[in-house]
């Protein structure tokens, strides 16, 4: 705990950055949360040919000019997974625009192939938000529930809460950058990534606070900071192997796995790098910090 003001440094230096781009750019919603219409079609044709590479191969379809007239300012964003498939988000498109295009598409293109067609309107959208807010909320104050009840002290509750407070602000800044610098979008899935780093976290907190607490009863004339010292020393090992594990899965994913769930993955993964970080360099030293100014308080 002697470097415990350095490890609030290196939490600043990762969470600054990310704040700024919340404010300024905030999250790229996906139309989970927007509204609007998502085609994903398939056909040999979309594989990229001659060298070229998937973006290049994105540009001249946008470029197309017998697609562009049919659906004009309406299309959002294109991707490709490389697979043959490229997925068009739409801010409106309705059933016969869609018919047009894909034969416009196999004109163009051979036989292609609609692998999905979905409509989510605005207010669907906005219900979706204030559900995910609600559950966060709910989450957040059943966890502290949980652990002052546990621990009979309400400090290893807020600093627990606090830790996950730091390790939310990490993964939503994070994914600002992401979404403003190469298009990432916070959709459902970005949700659930985000409640499962946060029970994620607070476990590896508990375990370490569970430790302090034993170690308090058996040695009750050190103080808080050896104790909290002793307690991360004995789990520090635990905590870093299986957050291994869990890491070397998740790069595996993001390196590997489809554009779908690339950007889920990638979310868990600086979500799994920040509560382990946290629960050790974050969430500790804050109990002590805590308890040492409350007890100055009370002298």
């Amino acid at each position: 705990m002697r470097f415990k003001w350095l490890y609030f440094l290196i939490s600043a230096l990762v969470i600054i950055p990310g704040v700024y781009s919340l404010i300024r750019w905030g999250l790229k919603p996906s139309i989970d949360f927007t509204g609007g219409t998502l085609l994903e079609v398939k056909s040999e044709k979309f594989r990229p040919e001659d060298g070229r590479s998937l973006a290049e191969t994105v540009e001249s379809f946008k470029e197309d000019d017998s697609i562009k007239t049919i659906v004009g300012e309406k299309i959002e964003s294109i991707q490709t997974t490389g697979e043959g498939t490229i997925l068009l988000r739409f801010s409106e498109f309705n059933e016969e625009e869609k018919d047009q295009l894909l034969a416009k598409l196999e004109e163009k293109y051979g036989q292609t192939t609609i692998i999905r067609w979905e409509t989510l309107g605005p207010t669907l959208g906005k219900e979706l938000l204030f559900k995910t807010l609600t559950g966060i909320v709910l989450a957040t104050l059943a966890i502290l529930f949980y652990i002052n009840s546990r621990f009979k002290d309400k400090s290893f509750g807020i600093c627990a809460v606090l830790a996950m407070l730091h390790d939310t602000l990490i993964m939503l800044g994070s994914y600002s950058l992401l979404g403003h610098f190469f298009g990432a979008e916070a959709d459902s899935l970005f949700v659930t990534a985000v409640l499962t780093i946060l029970s994620f976290s607070v476990h590896d907190t508990v375990v370490v606070y569970d430790r302090i607490r034993e170690l308090r009863r058996i040695n009750p004339k050190l103080d808080l900071e050896e104790v909290a010292n002793l307690a991360v020393s004995q789990t520090l090992a635990r905590s870093i192997n299986n957050s291994l594990t869990i890491i070397f899965m998740l790069v595996a994913l993001v390196w590997l796995g489809g554009e779908t769930t690339r950007w889920f993955a990638t979310a868990l993964l600086i979500g799994t790098i920040a509560g382990t970080y946290s629960s050790t360099f974050t969430a500790t030293p804050l109990l002590v910090v805590w308890k040492k100014i409350f007890s100055q308080r009370r002298k």
